[in-house]
């Protein structure tokens, strides 16, 4: 055998060994950061807390009012709030690296015996399975107060929200490690984090805005998530449902393409 077919057995048995490997390690790395979640069930509530605000001190403005285009308010609001949750709980889930990174235990992490990649999927999983069990939560404080779901509806679109959370929750450790200080990375993740928010229509419908800031939100990818959301709860499986998880599909791949590169070169 040649110096170069044995260099190309080798890196195709270190590519078969490594897939395994990666999901092993991103196990583990789940695993363990979910320990503290469920030791302390009470941070769930917590976390659900800005949308409970949202439903008690807002949600009581639409009842006996239609929502857009004569809806139930429930029915158009409810989804819009599930989106937001999504951008909040993935959106600031990199503030709990950084005091990772000021004490040195995320380079200590760095250095155990495990892919690198796993330790920002492991990370994100947690994040996405945490938002999951709080959307749910919301959806069973809703129902009694007249929200109707379509069951699939409803199942694909928490899938949808899992994908969108999965990008977003990427981005926002990526965003952590570059700029490595809290009182930086507060604020940079407000300015994106808000006019994503406002722009996607979770409040109010933008059909209503003037023509200039309906033409902003258009260009806001999170609208289109928004639109798919409500068309699933509705039980409706138009075109705006298929942009809705191309959008979403198209964010977190980028961002997981991203995120892998950065944590292999952190191991070079």
């Amino acid at each position: 055998m040649s110096a170069h077919e044995g260099t190309g057995g080798s890196v195709e048995t270190t590519e078969r060994a490594w897939r395994p490997s990666l999901l092993r390690d991103t196990a583990t790395v789940f695993s363990r950061q979910m320990r503290p979640v469920l030791h302390r069930p009470v941070m769930l509530a917590f976390g659900m807390l800005q949308p409970v605000l949202y439903l008690v001190l807002f949600a009581p403005l639409l009842t006996g009012l239609a929502g857009a285009e004569g809806e139930n308010p429930w029915q158009w609001f409810v989804p819009g709030l599930l989106v937001m949750l999504a951008l909040f709980t993935a959106g600031f889930s990199g503030f709990g690296l950084l005091p990772e990174m000021a004490s040195g235990a995320h380079e200590r992490l760095l250095a155990a015996p495990v892919s690198r990649v796993s330790l920002l999927l492991g990370r994100v999983l947690r994040d996405v399975a945490t938002m999951l069990v709080q959307m749910v939560l919301v959806i069973v404080l809703v129902v009694p107060f007249g929200l109707r779901v379509s069951v699939a509806g409803a199942v694909v679109g928490l899938l949808l929200l899992a994908v969108l959370g999965t990008g977003l929750a990427t981005l926002s450790y990526l965003t952590a490690m570059a700029v490595k200080q809290t009182y930086v990375f507060a604020p940079v993740l407000q300015t994106v984090i808000m006019p994503l928010m406002l722009l996607s229509g979770v409040l109010l419908p933008m059909e209503l805005a003037p023509s200039w800031l309906y033409a902003l939100s258009r260009a806001n990818p999170v609208a289109y998530v928004v639109d798919a959301e409500r068309a699933l709860f509705a039980g409706e499986w138009g075109a705006s449902v298929g942009i809705g998880w191309a959008v979403a599909v198209v964010l977190t791949v980028a961002a997981l393409a991203v995120g892998s590169r950065a944590m292999r070169r952190l191991s070079s």
